[in-house]
């Protein structure tokens, strides 16, 4: 996860949105203890706050995404059945 000085302060969005939660999640967690060790320099520690909360804002998109998901499960005649979710 090293950066060099040359990246810009954003992180990129291209590659979190690639991430599945899963994969977002660890790498939030590893962030998370990285900086709670609180040994990495202080530009390094901006800029992996900011990746963490791209991160962030990532999983919690993707558990909306699932919660609509689920909340379209309705009980038919059939049973339950998924509506379309855009």
């Amino acid at each position: 996860m090293a950066r060099t000085s040359t990246e810009t302060a954003e992180p990129p969005q291209s590659d979190i949105a690639a991430l599945s939660f899963e994969q977002a999640l660890a790498e939030l967690e590893g962030i998370v203890r990285e900086l709670e060790s609180g040994k990495g320099a202080l530009e390094a520690s901006v800029t992996a706050y900011q990746r963490g909360a791209a991160l962030k804002r990532h999983c919690e998109a993707k558990l909306a995404e699932a919660e609509q998901k689920i909340q379209a499960i309705v009980d038919g005649p059939a049973g339950p059945s998924l509506r379309d979710v855009e």
